[in-house]
């Protein structure tokens, strides 16, 4: 069946309309990360083991790859955990503080304004090496960073 081009002009907006309707959805269905700011004064404080953690975001962006960001504070001397590997790749922000950043046994020293990167699968583990409490942001992107706990 031919349409008009009238009875066609009648049928695209409905059927566009349908297709963003089920983009919407299907981004809420991903788990898509929607454009937002995240004032650091509503983050919120989950303290565990001495060491403070604040969440800031966790999902999917557009292009696919899985994110998930967070605030760290240790105290002097402490550790998140012990060193480990996963698939996804991380880069550490310095804010305030000294940490040790050891990267499959090679160690790092770095202070405020410093960033480290780790690529997925390279063994690292990060430790306040100072005499005051270090806070970093992390920003996890890879494979699983949006499942992390």
């Amino acid at each position: 069946m031919l349409l008009t081009r009238r009875e066609a002009c009648g049928v695209f907006p409905g059927a566009a309309l349908t297709a963003l309707i089920g983009r919407v959805e299907l981004d809420e269905q991903q788990n898509l990360l929607p454009s937002a700011a995240y004032p650091f004064e509503k983050l919120p404080v989950h303290p565990s083991n001495g060491a403070e953690f604040r969440d800031v975001l966790k999902g999917r962006l557009a292009t696919g790859e899985s994110l998930e960001v967070h605030e760290t504070t240790l105290p002097p001397g402490g550790a998140p955990h012990p060193p480990h590997r996963h698939l996804h790749s991380e880069m550490w922000l310095i804010r305030e503080g000294t940490v040790e950043l050891v990267v499959n046994g090679a160690t790092h020293r770095l202070g405020p304004g410093s960033v480290g990167f780790v690529h997925a699968n390279d063994e690292h583990g990060i430790r306040n090496m100072g005499t005051t409490s270090a806070t970093y942001f992390v920003v996890a992107i890879g494979p699983g960073s949006d499942m992390q706990p």
